[in-house]
């Protein structure tokens, strides 16, 4: 496993240059031409395979993807969770525990800011044991019918609640970034239900795509934390929510009993 440090972002670097990898300096070697032609042949596949959050990866993504831009519009008043449309559905359950799902991150070279970090290894953020699809829904407080500039967090999740969505879990942030490659340049998707550092701050795990590459960041999550009214949080349906809330539950219960 490659330094996990090295590849990670604080939160305020967003908008900075893309996190490096690393280098490969330069060597002389008496090997056969071919040999070193071979090598570097893999080299390059193996990072063209893995790597897909820095700037570079999402351009030739969208470039690969050709997809349209699409058109700013009024945002349209939510009336309903079970009337609306799902924007995107992912899987979860797929890695073994939050240090797997690090790994994997890091592997796509996806940067992660310093209080996310601290999110994945806490306690409370724990990973499905088993493998489901989730159906997310990107509604921002404007259309939740929100109209001030700012607004706090706890009118929008209540908000929500009142229009039958449900908060995500926290697994739903990081395996949204390892699934979602192709993120528009400048959007910011609030993606979790608050989890507290060992500090005690409430945070919100964000997926967003602040024109260095694709990131994982922490933000401020206590229920008076001043939310722009242009910013989408992604939910699920209220039912799904209790269901994996049960679902947790029982894998808790379960590994409590196997210990």
């Amino acid at each position: 496993m490659r330094d996990v440090a090295a590849h990670r972002a604080t939160d305020k670097e967003a908008g900075c240059p893309a996190i490096p990898y690393g280098s490969i300096g330069r060597r002389h070697s008496k090997h056969h031409p071919i040999v070193m032609l071979c090598a570097a042949c893999i080299v390059l596949y193996a990072t063209e395979a893995h790597a897909q959050c820095t700037a570079r990866d999402v351009l030739r993504n969208h470039l690969t993807l050709r997809k349209a831009s699409l058109a700013i519009a009024a945002p349209t008043l939510v009336r309903s969770a079970s009337t609306t449309l799902v924007w995107k559905t992912i899987t979860v359950g797929t890695f073994a525990n939050s240090f797997a799902l690090l790994n994997a991150l890091d592997a796509a070279g996806c940067g992660i800011g310093d209080s996310a970090a601290e999110i994945l290894a806490r306690p409370a953020f724990t990973v499905s044991a088993t493998k489901t699809t989730v159906e997310l829904a990107a509604v921002s407080a404007a259309e939740l019918g929100f109209y001030t500039d700012v607004v706090p967090s706890a009118d929008i999740y209540e908000r929500a609640r009142q229009l039958g969505f449900g908060l995500a879990a926290a697994e739903v942030a990081p395996q949204l970034r390892l699934q979602y490659f192709d993120q528009p340049l400048g959007e910011f998707l609030i993606a979790m239900d608050p989890i507290k550092t060992w500090k005690g701050e409430s945070v919100i795990l964000t997926v967003a795509n602040g024109g260095a590459g694709l990131i994982l960041i922490g933000r401020d999550g206590n229920a008076d934390a001043q939310i722009p009214v242009a910013s989408r949080f992604l939910f699920v349906r209220s039912n799904e929510a209790a269901l994996a809330k049960a679902a947790r539950g029982l894998d808790e219960a379960a590994a409590l009993v196997h210990r």
